[in-house]
């Protein structure tokens, strides 16, 4: 090997790579150390003697997998000697995403540029806002063997679902503006479709999305057939689970570094579950690929529901398939009232990181309302045995107190619950009238069980709006307090159907597959035409909904879900002889048994001093107030997955509805990139 010393000058090979027939793909060029990485790209085009455009063309280094971006630079600054493989070739290729719709999707991207600015890019090019909310995926290979069987099985994979984008302007490598959008826009979306009209047909000025394609991405079609659903991936386990989670891609390094070639194929998924600004009249693609998204985890029960939730679930979906079968009936205008009804609906669906809004500043100076009632406290004993007695309960900030009686509530009571940093999970069946909440309190050697029973709907929504707010260190004097409850009545009210003549009759008469519409595990449990009842009854509570509006109550009663927005790894803590599960939340972390699945203990980011992470020994340490610390390594995935998990929370934490804001990108590698 030859050094780039003084002014010695050296051999270095060249490879190009370009598609002209006939013409030498491989230069030997003299270099000196002095010359600059532009210059170089200037002696090599002269020498390959091709009149073409090169300027998406860079320098990328085989064996150390980088690219040589920085022109400026000289060949000693980068470290480029004799050895050194370079190949000239494009930095915007060719790729293939599969959609939340499971729609695939080919269009050109930059390889070159980080993750998380070629996602914007891809975003800005499919008119779908608030780009920091996705990121690529690579499916592991425990998941995939499922689909190779279904890809055999079906008619045509290679052209059938593939919509080609590769004349897109995302090709030109222009920086996208998340942040930016056209003022002049007439903002109406058909309202059964749910799709944008023409003149808001893109939500970026220069998308180069059709009418057709966005049609595509903006409908939800009829779903899947029972046999194709029951070929694919499917979780069993908390384990299985944490496979889902393994592939995601680093944002703060490019494609190419990370192993990604021409033409492969990779997901386009939700990762952060924090869906900032919904808005139906620009986004009508985004609200369908997140109703996508959900739709598929349920249906491949990659999150747990009961079986009312999962038949009104089967309800909203025929339901869309049922209104689209009706597409040649639409209307052409738009009514102004049923904007203005599904834009309430938008009030419970934005999910936001506790710090991030400050609009309680008046909090600590109004009074603080409580609530005072008889209801059930139900403790379990050991050998299955429970005891269930009434208490007098009085919720106060954050904390339950309980009373024997509501005569002895002026003393002291029998158990102060201080609900901060608690787990609050539903445990309720409208049709048996039982209404429980079920809290997992930490205490110092664990979780402490405590099961409240309220007598009926009024009562539980507003008792249990009010612990997932205290859960969250916020009092019902929080503006979040009512429209809580309001969304828990709403999703009751969904789940509240009887059965009448009508629903019984028509399932003779109806043609739905209802196995399309329901996990597989329910369809082993009933017959088709008990599930096509049991549907049908559910969607008399929905059948007055338009399809944009079906859509949203979808993500909503996805969000009312225990699971929902649990990402989970395998870890191992420090000190500890066994693995868990940790569950990666929007404001928290959860340490859960994995033989069982219970919670052991949960750690709010509203509580987080710092993290960190060791390289050398891929370890995560977190600090949280009151001297509490953890540290885990990570089994399942790259620790690097789980650091930017964290950071990413709290920079989505930061947004603001300034539709003028451009995203701080600096910021959001600073609290995800690490310091490997």
């Amino acid at each position: 090997m030859v050094s780039s010393v003084g002014s010695h000058t050296w051999e270095l090979l060249l490879t190009v790579d370009h598609q002209h027939e006939g013409v030498e793909k491989e230069f030997f060029l003299h270099v000196t150390g002095d010359l600059h990485v532009g210059g170089l790209m200037l002696k090599l085009v002269e020498q390959i003697k091709v009149a073409q455009d090169w300027s998406d063309y860079a320098f990328w280094w085989e064996q150390k997998k980088c690219w040589l971006l920085k022109t400026h630079w000289t060949l000693d600054k980068c470290g480029v000697q004799a050895d050194a493989k370079l190949i000239f070739t494009t930095q915007h290729k060719m790729l293939r995403l599969r959609l939340p719709n499971m729609k695939t999707v080919r269009l050109k991207v930059s390889f070159s540029s980080m993750v998380f600015r070629a996602v914007s890019d891809i975003c800005k090019m499919l008119n779908i806002r608030r780009s920091e909310e996705l990121s690529l995926l690579r499916q592991s290979e425990g998941t995939l063997k499922k689909k190779k069987k279904k890809d055999k099985n079906s008619k045509d994979p290679a052209t059938e679902d593939i919509l080609n984008l590769c004349n897109s302007s995302v090709s030109s490598g222009l920086p996208a503006n998340p942040g930016l959008y056209s003022k002049t826009m007439t903002p109406i979306y058909d309202p059964v479709s749910g799709s944008p009209a023409s003149s808001t047909i893109t939500w970026f000025s220069d998308s180069s999305l059709t009418e057709q394609n966005c049609s595509i991405l903006a409908l939800s079609h009829p779903t899947c057939s029972p046999e194709t659903l029951a070929e694919m991936y499917q979780p069993r386990t908390l384990a299985d689970k944490a496979k889902l989670n393994a592939g995601w891609l680093d944002s703060s390094r490019s494609l190419m570094e990370q192993g990604v070639l021409e033409e492969d194929q990779l997901l386009l998924r939700f990762k952060y579950y924090t869906f900032f600004d919904l808005n139906p009249k620009y986004d009508a693609v985004r609200i369908n690929q997140i109703y996508e998204q959900a739709r598929w985890a349920i249906l491949l029960e990659e999150i747990d529901c009961t079986e009312e939730e999962m038949l009104i679930f089967a309800a909203l979906q025929a339901y869309h398939v049922s209104k689209l079968s009706l597409s040649s009936e639409t209307q052409d205008s738009t009514c102004e009232s049923e904007v203005d009804e599904v834009e309430a609906a938008l009030s419970n669906l934005e999910v936001t990181l506790e710090g991030g809004n400050k609009s309680n500043i008046l909090e600590d100076i109004t009074d603080i309302p409580k609530l005072a009632d008889n209801l059930k406290l139900v403790r379990p004993k050991k050998l299955a045995l429970k005891a269930i007695k009434t208490y007098w309960f009085v919720f106060r900030d954050t904390s339950i107190s309980y009373f024997k009686n509501k005569e002895s509530a002026q003393g002291e009571p029998i158990e102060k619950l201080n609900l901060k940093g608690c787990e609050v999970v539903p445990d309720v069946n409208v049709a048996a009238k039982k209404f429980g909440i079920k809290l997992l309190i930490p205490v110092a050697d664990g979780m402490n069980e405590v099961y409240l029973r309220c007598d009926n709907e009024d009562q539980y929504a507003r008792w249990m709006a009010a612990c997932v707010l205290a859960s969250k260190g916020r009092t019902m004097a929080d503006s979040s307090y009512q429209p809580e409850v309001q969304k828990i009545l709403s999703f009751l009210q969904m789940k509240n159907w009887t059965m009448c003549s009508q629903a019984a009759s028509e399932p003779e008469n109806v043609d739905m597959k209802p196995e399309c519409f329901v996990s597989p595990r329910y369809t082993k449990k009933f017959k088709s035409k008990q599930l096509t009842a049991r549907i049908l009854e559910a969607h008399q509570n929905v059948s007055q909904m338009s399809l944009v509006e079906a859509k949203l109550r979808f993500i909503q009663a996805w969000q009312s879900l225990p699971e929902f927005g649990l990402s989970y790894y395998i870890v191992r803590f420090k000190g500890s002889k066994k693995d868990d599960v940790l569950g990666v939340s929007y404001n928290r972390l959860i340490r859960i048994d994995m033989a069982t699945g219970d919670p052991i203990t949960t750690w709010r980011f509203s509580n987080m001093k710092q993290w960190n992470v060791n390289w050398e020994i891929r370890q995560v340490a977190i600090e949280f107030d009151q001297n509490v610390s953890i540290a885990f390594t990570c089994l399942s995935a790259d620790c690097k997955i789980i650091h930017e998990y964290i950071g990413g929370y709290i920079f989505l934490s930061t947004r603001s509805k300034d539709h003028n804001e451009t995203l701080d990108e600096e910021l959001f590698h600073k609290l995800t990139g690490g310091q490997e």
